[in-house]
């Protein structure tokens, strides 16, 4: 058993979180670096331990409780002993998917052996294993305000590598039109560079126009929705929103973009919201963009 949403390797604040919905739906994020020699999961299991020293020390515990009758009397303690077994089945189910090592060394290396492509390559280990949500948030980031085109040609090579692989080990395992790959930012970059000091050659945040890269899942391959003007400044033709991107991928999924999400104040909340307020949202974030 392993979370239904999972993040690798580390959460990137509010773009990671469970908002208005409730510890329920936080992430499980992985933490660790899968690129090294034994990728350890952050919660999985104690640093050294192994399988059946777990099991023998689980065995121990549940042999010297006390609690034995009161479980059939207690409500409560029958929903902790359950809580329990259910971490336990994550802890030493959800291990053998973490286990890089399994996989042949040259696959290992057409994801690129770097922490984005052995994240790629776990990510598709977790699609094999039912895992509903998966998000893979590059190491460090692409907030460029500084020194944006050395970033780019470290950066750029390791994206193309492992996004490259993951879409083509998808396919070869059958797992490619069922499963939807996303890859964006939440905005995009300025077209003008920024050599003021400190920026050095920086580029800063830019929503009016920017590229999202969506795959699999019932979408067609091979094929380009909208362009921008020549200087990537202005949307040019078939605007495609944010809402419009969602909504597509919703559909797909299979989720019904009008149903009501549980708010704890009792407010209206939906999965995607109604055309008016996506209109609004739309032109209150070009104004703080």
């Amino acid at each position: 058993m392993i979370p239904p949403y999972v993040v690798l390797t580390q959460p990137q604040g509010r773009f990671s979180e469970e908002g208005f919905l409730g510890p329920l739906y936080k992430p499980f994020a992985t933490g660790g670096d899968p690129n090294a020699a034994k990728f350890e999961v952050e919660g999985m299991a104690a640093k050294g331990i192994t399988d059946e020293r777990q099991k023998a020390r689980l065995a121990l515990r549940d042999k010297l409780s006390t609690l034995a009758d009161a479980m059939a009397a207690s409500a409560q303690v029958t929903a902790s002993t359950e809580a329990r077994n259910q971490a336990n089945t994550m802890v030493q189910g959800g291990r053998e998917v973490f286990d890089l090592s399994k996989e042949k060394p040259e696959l290992r290396n057409s994801y690129g052996r770097h922490t984005f492509g052995q994240d790629c390559l776990a990510a598709r280990r977790m699609v094999e294993a039912g895992v509903p949500y998966i998000v893979i948030n590059y190491p460090g980031g692409w907030d460029t305000h500084s020194n944006h085109f050395a970033t780019m040609r470290r950066q750029c090579p390791q994206l193309d590598q492992g996004l490259a692989m993951l879409l083509q080990d998808l396919r070869d395992h059958g797992l490619l039109e069922s499963t939807i790959v996303w890859c964006c930012g939440e905005f995009g970059r300025s077209p003008k560079v920024d050599w003021q000091p400190p920026w050095n050659g920086g580029r800063n945040h830019y929503g009016n126009v920017f590229s999202v890269l969506v795959a699999g899942g019932g979408f067609k391959g091979g094929h380009v929705v909208g362009a921008s003007d020549a200087h990537a400044e202005e949307v040019k033709e078939r605007p495609v929103y944010p809402v419009d991107l969602l909504g597509s991928i919703y559909v797909l999924a299979g989720i019904d973009a009008t149903a009501r999400l549980p708010h704890p104040m009792g407010l209206e909340a939906h999965v995607l919201p109604s055309a008016s307020e996506a209109v609004k949202s739309a032109g209150i974030l070009k104004e703080i963009m």
